[in-house]
């Protein structure tokens, strides 16, 4: 089929409300959700960008689906359900950095199926992308959408298209066991591995930047791109390695910033770009995205991360 689209996100979006200063009862409103800012991010990347969910028929649903459409994101994959809302989250600062606090338990992305993934245009879809993206959060809201997001990658890979997995730990949504099991699962089905040095640390006890690659590589990842914070990234491809240092920026919030890196990593090489030059412009486009509050606010556009670079 022909790739008509470049990046294809399957997930859950969220309403989001972030603290401005930590200690006070001060909110601004926003839109998170992993695999939606990934979307965004490669849609102001210059993607023809798509993404796969459900949401509420509810106020925070029709503002989801009138924020992709500002961003030129395809949404013929998103269905909204009359019987279950849509997820929020809060995000509070403090000394350890930021932290979740997730109300989503039986939101409508939770209520995924492999069954409504067939049923609609989503399989279309999926083939018809050169990347489809998804992450360990998407498997970890249900039972019922862990199986849907195993089965958008064996589709993807069916389709000749390429899968991209974040591992993206958040450990109050299932328990570490689990986590480990499905997503060990999930880096069997992706060709791009796109963890945090935080999360497979907490999974294997692993430290060292390049055991983690091998671990990547030794589960079926063709390709390993590791986000390390202040350390920069690390990249693995074809059996060379590149360490990129991170860039020197003010911090404001970290919210979204490995988001970032991911959609405008699969944007770049969805254009055709050198794994190495575009794990660099990434890493430039997460710069810019930590000096400014929320997970989509700040999210770059190229005339700002060329700048940069």
């Amino acid at each position: 089929m022909d790739k008509t689209l470049d990046v294809v996100a399957l997930g859950e979006a969220m309403l989001e409300f972030n603290q401005t200063e930590a200690g006070r009862p001060n909110y601004l409103q926003g839109f998170g959700g992993d695999t939606s800012n990934v979307v965004i991010a490669a849609a102001r990347a210059g993607a023809r960008a798509a993404y796969l969910s459900r949401i509420g028929a509810d106020p925070f649903g029709t503002r989801l689906l009138e924020l992709w459409t500002e961003e030129g994101v395809d949404t013929r994959g998103v269905e909204r359900d009359a019987l279950a809302p849509t997820g929020i989250y809060f995000v509070t600062h403090g000394p350890n950095g930021h932290e979740f606090s997730y109300y989503r338990a039986g939101s409508a992305a939770s209520r995924m199926t492999p069954a409504w993934l067939q049923a609609g245009p989503a399989a279309q879809i999926i083939a018809s992308a050169r990347f489809l993206h998804v992450s360990g959060i998407s498997l970890a809201i249900s039972t019922s959408a862990c199986e849907t997001v195993y089965r958008a990658m064996q589709l993807a890979r069916a389709a000749g298209t390429c899968v991209a997995f974040d591992s993206n730990l958040r450990l109050k949504l299932w328990p570490l066991n689990r986590a480990r099991t499905c997503i060990e699962r999930a880096v069997a089905l992706c060709d791009l591995f796109l963890p945090s040095l935080e999360d497979i640390t907490t999974l294997t006890g692993l430290c060292d930047p390049d055991a983690i690659a091998d671990w990547g590589h030794s589960l079926g990842a063709s390709q390993v791109v590791l986000k390390m914070g202040d350390r920069g990234v690390l990249t693995s491809t074809n059996g060379e390695r590149h360490h990129l240092p991170a860039l020197q920026v003010p911090l404001i919030d970290a919210t979204g910033a490995g988001d970032c890196f991911c959609g405008n990593l699969l944007a770049q090489l969805s254009a055709g770009a050198p794994p190495l030059e575009a794990a660099r412009y990434a890493n430039a486009a997460a710069a810019l995205c930590v000096q400014g509050f929320g997970a989509v606010a700040p999210l770059p556009g190229p005339a700002q991360v060329e700048v940069l670079l």
